[in-house]
C-alpha cells in the first residue's frame, strides 16, 4: 500500500517537489458532464441549442396567444415535454455510468516501474 509520486529527472522539478506533490494530490480522472446541482440547467441549455427543440418551444410560446392558438395549450406542450424528459433520462443514465467507470478507474492501484 505504498504510494509514490514520480517526477521527471530535472533539477527544477526536484526543487519544487513539495509544491507539485500538494498540487497533484487530488489527481483523478473525471469524464462526467454534470453534477447534482448543474444537471437541470446545463441539460436544458444543451437541449434548447438543438434547433428542433427550440422550434417546438417557440410553437408552445406562440400557442399561448389566443389569436394564433391552433391546438389546446396543454396538448401542444406534450411533444416537447416528452422529448425533453426522454433526453434528460438518457443523459442522466449516461452520466451516471461515466461516474461509475471513473470511480473504478480512480480507485485502482497503479504500479511504478523503476529502472
Amino acid at each position: 500500500n505504498k504510494w509514490r509520486i514520480v517526477l521527471p529527472d530535472n533539477g527544477r522539478q526536484w526543487k519544487d517537489w513539495k509544491r507539485d506533490a500538494t498540487f497533484y494530490s487530488g489527481n483523478k480522472m473525471q469524464t462526467t458532464k454534470y453534477t447534482w446541482f448543474t444537471f437541470l440547467p446545463q441539460n436544458l441549455f444543451g437541449q434548447f441549442h438543438r434547433l428542433g427543440n427550440f422550434y417546438f418551444f417557440f410553437l408552445v410560446i406562440l400557442n399561448w396567444f389566443p389569436e394564433v392558438e391552433v391546438f389546446h395549450r396543454e396538448i401542444m406542450m406534450l411533444p416537447l415535454l416528452v422529448v425533453l424528459l426522454a433526453s434528460m433520462i438518457k443523459d442522466a443514465i449516461e452520466d451516471y455510468r461515466k461516474y461509475q467507470y471513473d470511480k473504478t478507474i480512480n480507485f485502482t492501484k497503479t504500479s511504478v516501474c523503476d529502472k
